[in-house]
């Protein structure tokens, strides 16, 4: 019996996530016993033909060709996990969707009729059917792992949904809002990053997306207590996760 195919892909991305995977080292070669790796152009030239057991996919949606290739994707994946913020929710590159994208083209490239995009970014989702949505900007290897193993094993992956606050409790993280007055997303964002820059007395900037119980009524409040003024909340808000954020908002 010939061994499962996995299938790494990207789209409009940084490949941080990719990098990621790169990163897990002595798992990847545990997996690689397991597995064919069939497509992974970060990793690898060789490319085999689908269907793919799993197939990752980085990056948002932001041609046509993105949307058509997606598709594809999709159709030759039993399995199709989306990994990272560009993919689950639109990315950094979101932000155009609250601005004149044709703007954006005039202003920074000399010729923007050879530009082809879409005035949107948009996650996997809005386009496909997706198996499971692994955040953050970049996805943790741990997380990574598990959802990989996950699906390969046939199994729900055991990625919490809960927010960092989680996370500062359990490695005894003081609370920077709580003692410091210092603007954080903690509350409204999903863990997963090991709470990493409360650990380092920094306030969450929200990398992994709202989580899964988001109240931003409550929080709003508070930030302002803590010296931002409405703009900057919303700038606060508008960054790797722009348009998940801005649903929750709007919401």
């Amino acid at each position: 019996m010939s061994a499962p195919k996995l299938a790494v892909f990207k789209l409009a991305s940084c490949d941080g996530c990719q990098l990621t995977l790169l990163d897990c080292e002595d798992e990847l070669l545990a997996l690689a016993g397991t597995v064919e790796i069939a497509h992974f152009l970060e990793a690898t030239s060789t490319v085999l033909p689908g269907p793919y057991e799993l197939s990752l996919v980085e990056g948002s949606i932001t041609t046509a060709q993105d949307a058509e290739r997606i598709r594809t994707i999709r159709a030759n994946s039993r399995h199709l996990v989306t990994i990272g913020a560009c993919a689950t929710a639109g990315g950094i590159q979101a932000l155009r969707n609250f601005a004149d994208v044709d703007e954006f083209r005039r202003v920074v490239y000399a010729h923007p009729e050879y530009i082809s995009t879409l005035a949107t970014s948009t996650p996997v989702s809005a386009h496909v059917d997706v198996d499971f949505e692994l955040r953050g900007c970049p996805v943790d290897k741990r997380q990574l792992i598990e959802v990989i193993t996950a699906f390969l094993a046939g199994r729900k992956p055991d990625v919490p949904n809960h927010s960092v606050c989680f996370e500062c409790k359990r490695r005894g993280t003081v609370c920077v809002t709580v003692a410091e007055g210092k603007p954080c997303l903690g509350p409204v964002t999903h863990a997963g990053c090991g709470a990493l820059c409360p650990a380092y007395r920094r306030g969450c900037f929200g990398c992994f997306g709202p989580s899964g119980s988001v109240n931003l009524p409550a929080l709003i409040p508070v930030l302002r207590r803590d010296g931002m003024d409405d703009e900057a909340v919303v700038r606060f808000l508008h960054t790797f996760n722009a348009a998940a954020f801005d649903k929750e908002l709007t919401s």
